[in-house]
């Protein structure tokens, strides 16, 4: 971690001089008090200066980003990141060519970089961060797919009678799933597997 020494008259003014080092806030240090200096006879004779030391401690968001950025120019791929930031929930939507190699099939590809990103930036944070990574709209075009698909094993389930057990889906994309089908009031979903196979099962509901 970056760090950087600084004195002042006081530890107030240390600081202040801390934080024009290393250009940044003062929410972003953390401070060590080295020396709390001493004001001496008539403010001069024995006065000794206030000595700090501040660390800067690393954003948890542009951590992630720069992650995500390394990820992808090791995989050859020019991509412009754009992040959005609401409350915990922390969304890095990317663009640019060859997008569809970061997606992989069914969103795979996209599912498990989101998931290391996430350990990234929850590595730096002191809260816990819920991250959404995007490439081009496709989780909305997928949550839509999700939704005809739900419906329409829903419709199936209500013909054959028969469970119907779906592919294994992160924990978001099953709880699309089953949001979809709460308006059907003869079905009804659970999970069942363990990660990275937990899958839902949509089932007729049973009579009270």
């Amino acid at each position: 971690m970056k760090y950087v020494t600084a004195t002042g008259q006081t530890v107030d003014e240390a600081v202040e001089s801390a934080l024009a080092q290393l250009q940044t806030t003062r929410d972003r240090i953390s401070i060590e008090i080295l020396d709390e200096g001493k004001k001496g006879f008539f403010g001069i004779f024995g006065s000794r200066k206030a000595e700090i030391k501040a660390t800067l401690v690393p954003d948890p968001i542009e951590e992630a980003k720069q992650f995500l950025q390394k990820v992808c120019e090791d995989m050859g791929l020019e991509v412009k990141i754009e992040v959005n930031v609401d409350g915990k929930v922390v969304t890095y939507n990317l663009s640019g060519e060859k997008i569809a190699l970061l997606i992989g099939k069914r969103g795979q590809t996209l599912n498990s970089l989101q998931y290391l990103v996430q350990l990234v930036a929850n590595r730096h944070s002191k809260s816990y961060l819920t991250v959404i990574l995007d490439a081009e709209d496709y989780r909305r075009r997928r949550n839509d797919t999700l939704i005809q698909l739900a419906e329409r094993m829903a419709q199936k389930v209500l013909k054959t009678r028969k469970d119907i057990a779906l592919e294994p889906m992160p924990s978001y994309e099953r709880k699309v799933i089953h949001t979809a089908l709460m308006k059907f009031d003869k079905v009804e979903t659970y999970s069942s597997g363990k990660d990275p196979y937990r899958h839902l099962v949509i089932t007729l509901k049973k009579p009270l």
